[in-house]
């Protein structure tokens, strides 16, 4: 990968580049609630049914799609179209909006547990969807993601 590759336009990424701005935070994979009347976005705790709360990881990632078939494949072409409801923290969204990644970015910081230590992953906070039904969502509503 190139010196730096983050700070490069997002198109020109390789993929490996692009699979490793992914910083581990685990928060795209909550479920989240979008309210029809006035388009709003609601984060609940609940997470998908493959991510695993310890490593905030996909324990599927390559055949998330047999499980999860809806599940959202970024890309730089879709990223302008779905950066509205990923986490403001996010390392695509952040370089989407031309900000620089956070300090615990582990491209930044060299360790992956950086983005734990500061509090800034799903890390031991969430409940699988198989756990709680939908109906039941709204419980589990997160008012700052931050």
């Amino acid at each position: 990968m190139r010196e730096r590759f983050w700070e490069l336009p997002l198109d020109s990424l390789s993929a490996e580049e692009w699979e490793a701005l992914c910083d581990g935070c685990g928060k795209c994979c909550l479920n989240k609630i979008e309210y029809e009347d006035d388009g709003s976005l609601a984060y609940t705790r609940i997470a998908c049914r493959l991510l695993d709360g310890h490593s905030c990881r996909c324990s599927s990632y390559e055949n998330r799609h047999d499980y999860v078939p809806d599940c959202v494949v970024l890309s730089p072409e879709k990223l302008g179209s779905i950066a509205w409801w990923l986490p403001a923290t996010c390392a695509y969204r952040l370089r989407a909006e031309g900000k620089p990644l956070y300090d615990w970015h582990y491209l930044l910081s060299g360790d992956r547990e950086s983005v734990h230590r500061a509090g800034a992953s799903v890390r031991g906070w969430t409940v699988s969807e198989l756990e709680v039904s939908e109906d039941d969502w709204e419980d589990h509503v997160i008012e700052d993601l931050s």
